[in-house]
């Protein structure tokens, strides 16, 4: 055993450029963001950094090659004696288990600080085996795959040979393999990655999510007086039919109700949008959607999913003289969507609010319900979208309640860009509250002292929203969100002082985050269940519901199953 140590440190000093790289890479990947990660799957992103940090091993170790023919002759020769070799050798290996010891610690701490900000229990020591396991196991795949990629390169170098070449064109020839097979590899995984994601999303699409039941009452699409047929809404289209709360259950807080109105059209119920828009206005009239106090017009996620809390909450808040209106354009899920056709939201939202405003248009004044427009993430994008900015918003609605808007929504953004000065980015004050405001946590629409007048306009967005900040620009440049420590004002006070802007690392780690958005409490992250309520009421007012009523509605908006909406 004492005679392979020797062979193993040699193997570790060869490999030394390679194993700096990829510590350093796994070392950026396990700095704190924006919202804790599961221990799996922060530890296949620990393994996937550092292989990739090995594999820069060699592009370093020969550019340390090519620096050290540089130096003066006796400089560019110096080769250490045996026993100073094995000295350094065996420096270099302490100080490697020392360094993973001593940072292993800091990422357990940074990451139970994450967790503590966003009311999440700290990690325990299972999870930190999980955590190993899986970065191993990454390690080992992405080692296969290099070796399988490193075989080929090294055939067709062979190959070259043989034939003839010279050794500068055989290694060439690997060179060029190896790129070819990485390019094509990658080809085929992100090609092969989302044909089978479309696969799977059209087989869930074409199901039915456990409690979803084809209604009964007429006032929902789906039911045997319905044009739009059941088997053709979509799964989600079906979980939003089917579901909510009926007239008995509001009544229960309300004292009296009626059954909500609930209309929508499935991706394959018309041969465009605007047959989709047509059998939703169709809908609206068969069910008396124009008579009710409140129409709702939403736009859906990429996967045709509205939040049910939301929804429900709205149903609640006017004891169901409601009436929600809504259609599909895709059953991808939004980051698909949002990657490959990013404008098919907006486009969909103006096909059906044009469809909906020109039949409210019709009505008589007196008779036309209040008109509000939602949207959740990928759907707050889509129905901002059709609005060329605030004033048309507050010309043609009554409200509008926009929920995680994407970093690309207008007017979104430009409101955020032109905020009263003495408002930070993570929950602006616009011209004081006047039309707009925005709310994290319920009560937060009341802060801005001004008068909150009629149209109002309210987004819901949390400091530690990934979903929200995910600007290219934070690439290259520090963003507003992430300034100082929470303390002197610098960032969201569920945002670890800890996590700092590192170049092009920062994005990545909100593209990562982005993926485990919803799996944190209320409040934080792209979960946004707790402040439905309070923000309908605020934003639709004249409900008439007193504050123990309030509480009552929100004890059951708590209890909702979302359907595990993260991949929605």
């Amino acid at each position: 055993m004492i005679k392979s140590i020797g062979p193993f440190l040699t193997n570790v000093q060869t490999r030394l450029p390679h194993l700096a790289c990829g510590l350093v890479l796994a070392s950026l990947a396990l700095t704190p963001s924006l919202v804790p990660r599961p221990t799996l799957f922060q530890g296949f992103l620990a393994g996937l950094w550092f292989m990739i940090g090995f594999g820069l091993g060699n592009p370093v170790r020969n550019f340390g090659r090519w620096l050290r023919m540089l130096l003066p002759g006796r400089l560019a020769n110096f080769t250490p004696s045996l026993r100073s070799a094995r000295i350094l050798r065996t420096v270099a290996l302490f100080l490697l288990f020392a360094y993973l010891l001593i940072y292993a610690s800091i990422v357990v701490h940074w990451q139970n600080e994450v967790r503590a900000l966003v009311e999440m229990d700290p990690v325990d020591g299972a999870a930190h085996v999980v955590f190993v396991l899986a970065a191993l196991v990454t390690m080992v795949l992405c080692w296969g795959i290099a070796r399988g990629i490193s075989s080929i390169a090294s055939l067709a170098a062979r190959r070259v040979a043989k034939a003839g070449g010279s050794v500068r064109t055989a290694a060439w020839m690997w060179s060029l393999t190896s790129v070819l097979s990485t390019v094509l590899l990658a080809a085929v995984l992100v090609g092969g990655g989302l044909v089978t994601v479309g696969k799977i999303y059209a087989g869930r699409d074409a199901g039915t999510l456990d409690g979803s039941v084809r209604p009964i009452l007429p006032t929902r699409s789906g039911s045997g007086e319905s044009a739009a047929a059941w088997e053709g809404l979509g799964r989600q289209g079906r979980a939003f039919a089917g579901g909510g709360p009926s007239a008995d259950a509001i009544a229960k807080i309300t004292g009296t109700a009626i059954d909500p109105v609930r209309v929508y059209a499935g991706l394959s119920q018309g041969a465009d949008m605007l047959e989709r828009a047509a059998l939703v206005v169709d809908e609206l009239e068969r069910t008396g959607g124009f008579e009710r106090e409140v129409l709702l017009v939403a736009t859906p996620t990429g996967s045709g999913w509205l939040e049910p809390q939301a929804i429900a909450a709205f149903e609640y808040l006017y004891a169901g003289d409601t009436a929600t209106a809504s259609m599909q354009y895709s059953y991808q899920p939004s980051w698909v969507s949002f990657l490959f056709d990013p404008e098919l939201a907006a486009a969909s939202s103006t096909a059906l609010f044009d469809a909906v405003y020109e039949r409210w248009e019709q009505l008589p004044r007196e008779q036309r319900p209040r008109l509000a427009v939602y949207g959740l993430s990928l759907g707050a994008a889509g129905m901002q979208g059709h609005f060329t900015g605030l004033d048309e918003m507050l010309q043609r609605t009554d409200a509008a309640l926009f929920t995680g808007p994407p970093a690309n929504s207008e007017p979104w953004r430009t409101l955020q860009n032109t905020r009263d000065d003495s408002s930070p980015i993570w929950r602006p004050i616009y011209h004081q509250g006047k039309n707009v405001r925005w709310q994290s946590k319920p009560g937060d629409f009341l802060e801005p002292a001004g008068t909150w007048e009629q149209p109002r306009i309210g987004y819901l967005q949390h400091a530690t929203d990934p979903i929200t900040w995910l600007d290219p620009a934070v690439i290259y440049q520090r963003p507003e969100w992430l300034g100082a420590s929470a303390a002197e004002g610098g960032r969201g006070a569920d945002v670890s002082d800890a996590m700092m802007w590192m170049p092009g690392i920062t994005y990545m780690h909100l593209v990562t985050d982005m993926l485990v958005s919803e799996a944190v409490p209320p409040s934080h992250g792209h979960n946004f269940g707790d402040v439905a309520l309070d923000a309908w009421a605020q934003v639709l007012p004249g409900h008439g519901l007193s504050d123990r009523q309030l509480d009552a509605v929100q004890e059951i908006i708590a209890g909702i199953n979302t359907h595990d909406p993260i991949w929605e």
